[in-house]
C-alpha cells in the first residue's frame, strides 16, 4: 500500500489528540500499540491490510 506512511502519521495524530483532549491514558496507548504489533503477526494481517487499502481508495475517489 503506497499510503502507509501518511496513514500512520494520521493515526498517530488521532492518537495524540485522543491522549491530549479525550483523557486517553498512556497505558491505553501502550495497550493499543501492543495490540497492533501482535495483530500484525497474525494471519489476519493481510486481510486487514486489504481492507484498509480498499477504504483508502474509496475515500480518495470520493474526495
Amino acid at each position: 500500500m503506497t499510503v502507509s506512511i501518511p496513514l500512520v502519521a494520521i493515526l498517530g495524530i488521532v492518537v495524540w489528540f485522543a491522549w491530549r483532549y479525550m483523557g486517553l491514558r498512556a497505558w491505553h496507548v501502550l495497550l493499543c500499540l501492543l495490540f497492533g504489533f501482535f495483530l500484525a503477526a497474525t494471519s489476519a494481517a493481510p486481510e486487514i491490510r486489504r481492507l484498509v487499502a480498499v477504504l483508502v481508495q474509496s475515500l480518495s475517489r470520493a474526495g
